[in-house]
């Protein structure tokens, strides 16, 4: 069964962090692209941040670059998104998502909400 279970969400406020995590399994987790993308309300899905299988390549949102990290830990099957200076407009639900081109497959996580607010 596959899974990516997202966690790390909560209220911060301006300025914070946090640290998402999506625990993979289900899958072969080191054959596949990951990427974080969020919803915001009333706003369509926007990718946040993605990584390919090795951890050597990485590309942001532009809204979030130099304050996003993505990471991988593919002993762990987890891949990460450290947040830091967080904003208001950074509130949104957060999805994990995995895709693998060579195998035509995709998953997406069930989210967990980040809100920033004061």
């Amino acid at each position: 069964q596959v899974r990516l279970v997202e966690s790390g969400g909560g209220l911060v406020q301006p300025g914070g962090s946090l640290r998402l995590t999506c625990a993979a399994s289900g899958f072969t987790f080191i054959v596949y692209d990951m990427s974080w993308y969020r919803q915001a309300p009333d706003k369509e899905r926007e990718l946040v941040a993605f990584i390919n299988p090795t951890g050597t390549v990485t590309n942001y949102n532009d809204s979030v670059k130099g304050r996003f990290t993505i990471s991988r830990d593919n002993a762990k099957n987890t891949v990460y998104l450290q947040t830091n200076s967080l904003k208001p407009e950074d509130t949104a639900v957060y999805y994990c998502y995995a895709k693998s081109y060579a195998l035509r497959r995709e998953f997406w996580g069930q989210g967990t909400q980040v809100t920033v607010s004061s």
